[in-house]
């Protein structure tokens, strides 16, 4: 299979004298009172139906109204602030939630930063995994002004060793706990087919599954198949989305009597919602 070709990074820097990081995220709420502000902000221009919302802000309150991705990336922030390769500030904005992304470009022209190298926590290509996070970013800077600082993304990372190397690292352990011949699920968020078909999305992912799976199988005795499923779908059921569903597929491995399952999340970077509810509640709850 042909992989794709990584994107540069975009907009071309107008220089290579980088003098701060920014990452950027799709935050969460902190707390029961910042969980219905949050999904109005993620579902913004979207039509997703209230009742959704109302489902979704459950899974929630399950977790005290938290979600971990925010201080996930305090982790991942004070890890890149203790790296000796780096000697810029590191500023951090999110699309959904506090620190949000025009209040942190601001900070960052008052302090005097003039050209920024931006890291997304987001490994793939699609809308709303990429383009999007481009659009907040120039949205930022257009609220900030012309004073505000450029701002440089850091092209997709998904076939990136840093990326492939620790999520071999942990299938193979996850495995290492299952028959031989158990089966893989590769889970990542669904999207709409129409938003699918117009990125490298779905290649990027089975670009990413058959890393992973040539290096478990070169590493280990594992003889099982592998298939890569979708998650998190949203919207109105009358529009198409990518499946199958996970919760799907597990009740078909338990129809067929597979000896056991082995979920990789390779569409995440980070705990949230997502990983939290979707796989170790509701998918979990399916495969027992």
């Amino acid at each position: 299979m042909n992989e794709p070709t990584p994107s540069p990074p975009w907009p071309r820097p107008p220089s290579t004298d980088f003098d701060a990081l920014l990452v950027v995220s799709f935050g969460g709420p902190e707390g029961p009172d910042d969980v219905v502000p949050f999904l109005e902000n993620v579902t913004r221009g979207r039509n997703i139906p209230r009742e959704r919302l109302a489902v979704v802000g459950e899974h929630y309150g399950l977790f005290g109204g938290i979600s971990p991705i925010n201080e996930q990336c305090r982790r991942l922030i004070a890890a890149l602030e203790a790296h000796p390769a780096l000697d810029v500030p590191i500023y951090w904005g999110n699309r959904n939630w506090h620190p949000m992304l025009p209040a942190t470009v601001a900070r960052m022209r008052d302090d005097g930063i003039t050209n920024a190298l931006a890291f997304v926590t987001s490994a793939y290509s699609s809308y709303s995994g990429c383009r999007q996070y481009r659009e907040n970013i120039e949205a930022a800077r257009q609220a900030v002004g012309p004073d505000a600082p450029a701002i440089t993304k850091l092209r997709q990372f998904f076939d990136h060793p840093g990326f492939i190397d620790p999520n071999a690292d942990n299938l193979i352990a996850a495995l290492g706990t299952l028959p031989a011949d158990a089966d893989v699920a590769f889970t990542a968020h669904s999207l709409p087919r129409s938003m699918a078909d117009s990125s490298d999305y779905q290649a990027q992912l089975m670009a990413v599954a058959g890393l992973i799976v040539d290096r478990v199988r070169a590493t280990t005795s594992w003889s099982g198949e592998w298939q890569l499923v979708y998650q998190s779908r949203s919207g109105p059921p009358q529009v198409p989305w990518l499946e199958p569903d996970i919760c799907d597929h597990l009740e078909t491995l338990a129809e067929r009597g597979a000896s056991g399952v082995a979920v990789a999340p390779i569409g995440f970077i980070s705990d949230h919602m997502e990983v939290v509810y979707d796989l170790d509640t509701e998918a979990a709850a399916r495969a027992d």
